[in-house]
């Protein structure tokens, strides 16, 4: 009982600890974003007394960050579906073994998250796509989108686990009653797979959304400029204004904390469900 009571007093300071390293920056960056210059000079770590709300206003316009905005909702929006598409259609007949070699497959995509990233090969190969189409590869936003939709490793490995924990019955009475192939994935095993599907989603966008080697690589145009390169382009006409400069950080974050917001009660069953049962 009492080595019982203490690993419940370990766990709460554990938590404690670690929602003070997360949440405490993240307050204090809130905090100073509503600052004037002044104040924020005068008193950097005090609550703000005299809340500027057009410190957001100021910082989207001449940060031009509705143009970044709309480029990193286009990048991460479309390739976030198209990751979701592709890993379906790759992992079901995998987690069926309607295809051959299907467990050499998903070996494959396992070993390949512990590969290096093969920059210099997409490298080479944007500058070649857009050689030959001109329309996509190198600093184009549909080459980008493309690029992104490549990373299907970890959605395609958790889409595989959870298939294989629905019954293959489904597919025998959908085959009898005449539901065809597309038909079954989309209104049948989707409706099924929403908890793994929403840890794909937020685990997918975090990683596109805030991705800044990429768009450094193959989006040179300021027009293609995601709203993390838009940040950095901010920080340097804006380096020793920190409450403009935490207010760029908070219009970063917001999407994802407000995606996250609204699916979190899925994500926890979808991870271990995709975990447990590859």
């Amino acid at each position: 009982m009492k080595d019982s009571k203490s690993t419940k007093i370990l766990s709460y300071a554990v938590v404690a600890i670690l929602l003070v390293l997360y949440i405490i920056p993240l307050l204090f960056v809130f905090n100073v974003s509503f600052k004037s210059f002044t104040d924020y000079l005068l008193d950097p770590m005090g609550i703000v007394s005299n809340i500027q709300w057009s410190n957001y206003k100021d910082a989207w316009v001449q940060g031009n960050f509705s143009n970044y905005f709309l480029n990193s909702l286009l990048y991460t929006g479309v390739a976030t579906v198209l990751t979701l598409i592709v890993s379906l259609f790759g992992a079901f007949p995998v987690a069926r073994g309607y295809v051959k070699w299907s467990g050499f497959i998903y070996m494959f995509f396992l070993l390949s998250q512990f590969l290096p990233n093969p920059m210099v090969a997409q490298f080479k190969l944007m500058l070649a796509m857009k050689q030959e189409l001109g329309f996509v590869g190198y600093d184009t936003k549909l080459g980008y989108i493309l690029l992104k939709t490549s990373g299907t490793g970890i959605v395609f490995m958790m889409f595989t686990g959870y298939i294989k924990s629905i019954s293959r019955e489904l597919d025998e009475a959908a085959g009898m009653d005449g539901c065809g192939y597309n038909r079954y994935l989309f209104q049948i095993i989707m409706p099924l797979m929403k908890p793994v599907i929403a840890t794909g989603v937020i685990l997918t966008a975090i990683g596109i959304w805030n991705d800044f080697v990429g768009p450094v690589m193959y989006l040179p145009s300021p027009s293609n400029y995601p709203i993390t390169f838009g940040l950095k382009e901010f920080r340097g006409q804006y380096g020793n204004n920190w409450p403009m400069l935490a207010c760029g950080i908070m219009i970063v974050s917001t999407p994802l904390i407000i995606l996250y917001t609204f699916i979190q009660k899925y994500i926890v069953d979808g991870a271990l469900a995709g975990a447990v049962k590859a």
